[in-house]
């Protein structure tokens, strides 16, 4: 008996079905770090493109659809002369809900699509309106507010930990220099309960 007991057991091992991790169930939540280039690819010495940097916190609902609140920072460069460039530096808080599109079966790849509002600071050259050559800057600072759209993919290591992958396009009416904002990049996310 107890032999055909351990055989059965064995076969359901190996021929039943996969238990499914527990994830992005209503009510859990994640901290999300990311980092992006904006408006082209960022070096040290690029003209015309700059960076980004973010936090975020996300509560999933139902259908893995999650509500997001975060803020981030976008240094971006505008060329000046034949050399020289001008930053421009954005400070903002963001808050947006993020549609789930799919995911596979095994739930280790998700797919968003998403919508939010921001709003913030900008400031052109630092506040500095007079250029190194002495030159007047006539671009100031400003209150920005706008929106994004935004399309992620999350890749599950663990159930605590998620590698994602990002595009957003961000626009912010207020802004005497850029409306839109193209940017890319990848971020690490944790999952609480």
């Amino acid at each position: 008996m107890r032999k055909a007991i351990m055989i059965i057991a064995a076969m359901l091992t190996l021929f039943g079905g996969r238990a499914m991790a527990q994830r992005c169930l209503p009510g859990m939540s994640a901290v999300e770090i990311k980092t992006d280039m904006a408006d082209g690819f960022y070096t040290g010495n690029s003209r015309n493109c700059g960076y980004s940097f973010g936090v975020f916190y996300s509560v999933y609902k139902g259908n893995a659809n999650t509500w997001s609140f975060g803020g981030e920072y976008l240094q971006t460069y505008k060329p000046y002369g034949a050399k020289g460039r001008i930053p421009v530096a954005q400070f903002t808080g963001e808050i947006g809900y993020n549609l789930h599109l799919l995911s596979d079966y095994s739930q280790t790849f998700h797919l968003y699509g998403g919508v939010s509002a921001l709003g913030g600071y900008e400031t052109v050259n630092w506040g500095k309106s007079v250029l190194s050559d002495g030159s007047t800057l006539h671009d100031g600072d400003n209150f920005i507010y706008g929106g994004a759209l935004t399309l992620q993919a999350d890749f599950y290591l663990s159930d605590k930990i998620v590698l994602t992958a990002n595009i957003k396009e961000r626009f912010t009416f207020g802004s005497d220099v850029q409306i839109l904002h193209t940017q890319y990049g990848v971020g690490v996310k944790f999952i609480i309960e």
